[in-house]
């Protein structure tokens, strides 16, 4: 690995990746779609493009040489389009394979997400990577995480080897989604479901960038990896030490998950009905993520790539509070 293409660089998990990618002195060309995110991160050993996923003219020439393409970007939210999460998700993976298969790289490792395994809710524990992949119509973000995820794997060949790496929560210092909850638990609209006693996996930012070199490293081609932290905490226990690294207390509100569920399929058809522009409350796309009991199985990348955590939930938390 002498030459890499990275998407979504100057997000969170793209902007630690390509820290660590200068660390180790690889030449870097990251797409970009504004001067802003330019400018931050162009330095020595990283080149800019400017392009978009759509536009697989561009993302080609920008490969030209790069023998590893790492595929950050993608579009998650709790409440979008279908459409805006399909043209991200699997149109732009599609356009990403093609433009690299026209560049001749040889490795092609996306971001997946743990998530696209999730169907109707129910606890899953120790899940392993050869779990069926969902596609529910009312979660937009799993539905076309997992059509890009089998995207991918399909296209491995002998000579364009392609990986998918699945994180849970990814946190960590400077991790977007902390802000709203931060603003949502202190107007004090955060209720726990089934007061969090579910158990959770997560990965910090790091393990994320660890596992993600080491499968283009060493992974097999075709495959997907799980990555955590190596250790899962519940609910209550994730959200209150993120919070508190913030100096928010305690969420004290708890729901059951079963009123949650249908209050939340009520409001997400008044809001298509009405065509909305906020988002709903709560929907069952983030109900099934956290709602239920979902841990992972990381003995597949333990012993194809080595993996191991690099930061514990305990020193990741201690960084966050400075």
């Amino acid at each position: 690995m002498k030459n890499v293409f990275v998407t979504g660089g100057s997000g969170f998990v793209g902007k630690r990746l390509i820290a660590r990618l200068r660390e180790m002195n690889v030449r870097v060309v990251a797409l970009v779609r504004s001067d802003e995110a330019a400018a931050a991160l162009e330095g020595p050993g990283v080149v800019t493009r400017r392009g978009d996923l759509q536009d697989e003219m561009a993302l080609t020439e920008g490969m030209q040489g790069c023998d590893t393409v790492f595929h950050v970007a993608g579009h998650l939210s709790e409440w979008d389009p279908h459409t805006l999460f399909r043209e991200a998700n699997v149109d732009g993976t599609r356009k990403m394979l093609a433009a690299a298969k026209a560049a001749g790289a040889s490795t092609f490792v996306a971001a997946g997400a743990a998530a696209v395994v999730m169907g109707r809710p129910k606890p899953m524990r120790d899940v392993s990577e050869d779990a069926t992949l969902q596609r529910p119509s009312w979660a937009p973000y799993i539905a076309t995480k997992a059509d890009a995820d089998q995207m991918v794997r399909q296209a491995n060949t002998a000579a364009f080897r392609t990986i998918v790496v699945r994180p849970p929560l990814i946190w960590g210092e400077g991790m977007p989604m902390l802000d709203a909850m931060v603003e949502t638990a202190r107007a004090g609209h955060f209720a726990l479901p089934d007061g969090g006693g579910q158990l959770m996996s997560t990965s910090h930012v790091d393990n994320v960038v660890a596992c993600l070199l080491l499968a283009a490293e060493k992974g097999r081609g075709g495959q997907a990896y799980h990555v955590t932290d190596g250790q899962a905490g519940t609910l209550k226990q994730v959200i209150t030490d993120l919070l508190g690294t913030r100096d928010v207390p305690p969420i004290q509100r708890s729901a059951p998950f079963g009123i949650a569920w249908r209050m939340a399929a009520v409001m997400e058809t008044v809001w298509r009905m009405f065509h909305l522009r906020s988002k709903p409350p709560i929907t069952r796309q983030t109900l099934r993520m956290i709602g239920q009991d979902f841990t992972l199985d990381i003995s597949k990348a333990r012993s194809d790539l080595g993996y191991t955590p690099v930061v514990t939930w305990a020193e990741g938390i201690a960084r966050m509070r400075g």
